[in-house]
């Protein structure tokens, strides 16, 4: 086959294309070029903004893909694009979503009106978001919603597109640094890592990056006019997952959770951790075959030995171990 990836730079893409590749199929990425990517030998480079897709039609003609890899629609108006251009010359799209499309998540973030827990795990059919933008001029693309993006594709009569929505995505090249906090602890040898009674219980989403490479390649190969939740089956708890960092790690100290209240103020957790966001990705792996490939303790190891040598640009400032120390000395737990 023949597949057109729209990014394929930062986290997903490079793991991604190579595994396209290894599998024979002909690659070719278009991005701006901006971010250094290691890509396997033979892969077209196109270059180019995402939102001026129409000015690279011939180009994408020329390739003649047979399934377009949209990494990088982030709002309606990429999509529409897409959808616009790519009209006549590919049959098919996979789109890559995200699980902030449900209403747990809007939940989670407090954008959504107030109400009960959704029922988790999330399927692909539970409800979703009623509040769109929910980051708004927070970030810098402040049309952000995958919402809007998702009905646009799957309504496209002339591109049969695959949604897969994915779920925090950890690995070496993350660059929200999801691990980093917890990891700077344990190689700062701290004796303990202070949690949030809420926090500790709560069970987000998570996959590990070549995992989440993995199941799109199968939905490139194999997709259909369809959504598929992407998530991993561990089903962690925040305290569970950071004692498997640690185990990982060969850290020999413990998690101790402390009432919310209790903790000192850059250790809250900035949104509603009463509401889970688990997923269901039994479909993709009953319909298209998923299955990880690679376990837990190395898919951490992995990410370990990135985050510990590529901290965030701003991770200049010292975590407040005292007042840490002050949380712990103050609370019954044992040290």
């Amino acid at each position: 086959m023949r597949i057109l990836a729209l990014g394929g730079s930062n986290l997903i893409g490079p793991p991604t294309v190579r595994r396209l590749v290894e599998r024979g199929h002909a690659v070719a990425v278009f991005n701006r070029g901006e971010t250094p990517a290691d890509l396997p030998p033979g892969v077209t480079h196109l270059r180019g903004d995402r939102d001026e897709l129409p000015k690279h039609r011939a180009a994408f003609a020329a390739f003649a893909p047979d399934v377009v890899l949209h990494a990088i629609c982030m709002t309606e108006r990429h999509a529409r694009s897409a959808v616009d251009v790519f009209d006549g010359i590919a049959p098919r799209m996979v789109l890559l979503s995200s699980c902030d499309v449900y209403r747990a998540f809007g939940r989670v973030l407090g954008t959504e009106p107030a109400g009960p827990p959704e029922v988790v795990p999330l399927r692909e059919d539970s409800p979703l978001r009623s509040v769109l933008r929910p980051y708004g001029d927070a970030i810098r693309e402040p049309e952000y919603d995958k919402i809007p993006a998702e009905r646009i594709a799957l309504d496209a009569e002339a591109i049969e597109t695959t949604v897969l929505r994915l779920p925090m995505i950890y690995g070496p090249r993350d660059h929200r640094h999801r691990i980093h906090e917890y990891a700077r602890r344990m190689a700062d040898g701290r004796p303990h890592i202070l949690l949030g009674e809420t926090v500790a219980r709560w069970r987000p989403c998570r996959a590990y990056v070549e995992d989440v490479a993995h199941a799109i390649t199968l939905a490139v190969e194999q997709g259909r006019r369809r959504i598929y939740n992407v998530g991993d089956p561990h089903d962690l708890t925040e305290k569970a997952w950071v004692e498997a960092i640690g185990d990982a790690f060969g850290w020999p100290g413990r998690v101790v959770v402390l009432p919310d209240a209790a903790l000192p103020e850059h250790l809250r957790f900035d949104g509603d951790a009463t509401h889970h966001l688990t997923l269901d990705s039994s479909r993709i792996r009953a319909e298209l075959g998923f299955a990880e490939t690679v376990g837990l303790r190395a898919a951490l190891r992995a990410t370990l030995d990135w985050t510990l040598s590529h901290p965030p640009p701003d991770d200049a400032p010292p975590p407040d171990y005292a007042a840490e120390d002050r949380a712990l000395a103050a609370s019954s737990a044992p040290a």
